[in-house]
């Protein structure tokens, strides 16, 4: 048993060396498109003065929520710029919506995929199930060998904890859908993918919003956990204020993160009940 794990062990660590020699060109230029587009989007969103995104969030916070949430998402958002963490909060922001949205990218089409059969859907469960009990500090490791410290890392990590909550619920939305409708579409002479463009996604519609909104806020919880990658945002200054034991600047970025995972997953959710209630 001692041969076998040393095995493993060896196997893995020389697969990675392989990769770091062979791939370096490849990685680097996947480091420096991640880094550019972190640093596009964080620029955007800090060019906007904080109280324009703050009455930004409240206007669509009330729109879709309703005006008493409004006003508490305007005072939390307002308490974060009070504490001196506006640009840390904005950073976060930036890595959530480019590892959930990269997420989405891959999962959503795989999603439909595996949903398309019992088989497939079982075999990626079992692999979803082996990446979702992984400890989300494992990840980071080859994503450090890989890519270096810095937010390419991040949004590596945070982008394979993210991807499995909405492939599994969009599989699971386009595996349900009542046989019938399918069966009906095969009779009229439909194709399968226009099966699934006009039969499976609709039905699975639902359940897609509420994976989306899962990976949102998973994203969160390993945003924070690779500030130790130097990511930046929240994550990053909590490890440090661990680290230096300045324990009242980790509170309020602990308080930073909470407002803004609470803003944005009641803004998610008010827009998947508003999306399924269209459909």
């Amino acid at each position: 048993m001692t041969a076998i794990i040393d095995t493993f062990d060896s196997t893995i660590d020389t697969s990675l060396a392989w990769l770091i020699d062979e791939g370096a060109g490849f990685f680097n230029a996947m480091s420096t498109a991640m880094d550019g587009a972190y640093a596009a989007i964080n620029t955007l969103l800090m060019f906007a003065p904080w109280w324009g995104v703050v009455l930004a969030v409240g206007l669509i916070g009330w729109r879709l929520v309703g005006l008493l949430f409004a006003v508490t998402a305007v005072a939390g958002l307002w308490l974060c710029q009070a504490m001196g963490l506006w640009s840390e909060t904005m950073a976060t922001l930036t890595l959530v919506f480019s590892s959930t949205l990269l997420a989405l990218l891959i999962a959503i089409p795989a999603g439909v995929v595996v949903g398309l059969s019992a088989r497939w859907k079982h075999g990626a469960e079992l692999v979803l199930d082996f990446i979702q009990t992984m400890p989300p500090y494992i990840f980071l490791l080859p994503g450090i060998a890989l890519l270096g410290y810095g937010p390419a890392t991040a949004i590596w990590a945070t982008c394979l904890v993210a991807i499995p909550p909405a492939l599994r619920l969009t599989a699971h939305g386009v595996f349900m859908t009542p046989v019938q409708y399918c069966e009906l579409g095969s009779a009229v002479g439909m194709k399968t993918a226009s099966q699934v463009m006009k039969i499976r996604l609709p039905f699975a519609i639902p359940s897609i919003l509420a994976g989306i909104n899962q990976s949102l806020m998973l994203s969160f919880g390993m945003v924070v956990i690779a500030g130790i990658a130097g990511s930046g945002g929240l994550g990053q200054t909590i490890y440090e204020a661990v680290r230096t034991l300045k324990i009242d600047l980790a509170v309020n970025a602990g308080i930073a993160i909470v407002i803004l995972t609470i803003v944005l997953d009641r803004i998610s959710q008010a827009m998947c009940t508003t999306e399924k209630g269209a459909v």
